[in-house]
C-alpha cells in the first residue's frame, strides 16, 4: 500500500538521483566545519522530560500552520521555555522549510538543532552538515539496511548526531541490525507515534515500542504529542525526550508549551 511517506519519498529520490556533486568533494569541503553543539548528549541528562521544538510551517495532513514564523524570533521562543533542542523542517515542497530557516533559527539560539528532512543520499547528510546542523535524521522506513549504516557511518565522520525513527518494532530491528547495538547507543531512537497509511496518531504504539528498546539508549517520542497528558504518559513509559511541531507552532504561547510539557521521567 502506498503512504504518505512513500510520495514524498519519490521527489527526494528524483531529486538525488539528478544530484552530479562528487560525495567525496563535499566531505573534504566540510573537514574544517566548527564542532557541533552536541545533539544527542543534550536528551541524555536531566530529570524532566526533554523538549525538542520543532520550527514547522505547514503539514501536509494540516496544511499551513504558521507559514509566516520568524525561524529566530520562535527559536528564542523555545530556549526561553525551556526546550533543549530544536528541530527544523528544511524540506520546502510537503512542510515550506527551507536550509535558511535552520540557519536563522540556530544562529539566534545556543541549541543544537536536528535538520529535520528526508534523507536518501550521501549528499543530503553532507548538505545537513554544511547547512549547520548538528544532527540529521534518518527514517528507517525510507531506507535500506546498507544506507543507513552507510549515512550513519558518514553522519559520525562529519561530527553530526544521527536521529534514527522508526513506527514500529520491526523497524527496530533494522535500526540495531543496520547499525549494530554500540551504532544505536551513540544515537536516538525517535518513534513516530503516526500511522504511515492512516497518517493518525496512536499513542499505544509508542508504548509498545519503548518497551523494546533497550536500557542505555536515548529514547524520542515523535508526532502527535498534544500537551502534558500526553508528556506523562510518554514520560512514565521510558521516553528522555518528545519532539514536538504543530502543538506549540499553533500554542500562541510556545514558552509556556514547552514548559508544561517538561514533566518529571522515570530515570
Amino acid at each position: 500500500m502506498v503512504t504518505y511517506l512513500d510520495a514524498i519519498l519519490d521527489v527526494h529520490r528524483e531529486r538525488a538521483s539528478n544530484d552530479t556533486r562528487s560525495t567525496d568533494r563535499l566531505v573534504e569541503s566540510l573537514r574544517g566545519a566548527a564542532p557541533s553543539r552536541g545533539f544527542r548528549d543534550a536528551l541524555a541528562e536531566g530529570d524532566r522530560l526533554r523538549v525538542i521544538a520543532e520550527v514547522k510551517r505547514r503539514s501536509p495532513s494540516k496544511g499551513p500552520l504558521a507559514p509566516e514564523l520568524d525561524p529566530a524570533a520562535l527559536a528564542q521562543r523555545y530556549e526561553h521555555g525551556g526546550a533543549v533542542c530544536l528541530s527544523v523542517l528544511t524540506d520546502s515542497e510537503h512542510f515550506g522549510g527551507s536550509a535558511q530557516d535552520l540557519a536563522e533559527a540556530r544562529a539566534a539560539v545556543a541549541l543544537p538543532v536536528l535538520r529535520k528532512d528526508f534523507t536518501v543520499s550521501a549528499n543530503d547528510v553532507c548538505d545537513a552538515r554544511s547547512m549547520g546542523a548538528d544532527c540529521v535524521l534518518l527514517i528507517v522506513a525510507a531506507l535500506d539496511g546498507p544506507e543507513l549504516s552507510d549515512f550513519a557511518v558518514l553522519a559520525d565522520e562529519l561530527g553530526l548526531d544521527v536521529l534514527v525513527e522508526v513506527h514500529d518494532e520491526a523497524e527496530l530491528d533494522r535500526a540495531f541490525d543496520a547499525l549494530g547495538t554500540d551504532g544505536i547507543a551513540r544515537s536516538a531512537i525517535g518513534v513516530n507515534q503516526r500511522d504511515l497509511v492512516t497518517f493518525a496518531v496512536d499513542q499505544e504504539r509508542a508504548m509498545r515500542v519503548a518497551a523494546a528498546i533497550p536500557p542505555g539508549i536515548v529514547r524520542v517520542a515523535e508526532s502527535g504529542v498534544r500537551g502534558s497528558d500526553d508528556a506523562v504518559a510518554l514520560a512514565a513509559a521510558g521516553y528522555e525526550a518528545v519532539l514536538v511541531g504543530e502543538h506549540l507552532v499553533t500554542s500562541g504561547d510556545p514558552a509556556g508549551a514547552i514548559e508544561a510539557l517538561r514533566v518529571p521521567t522515570r530515570g
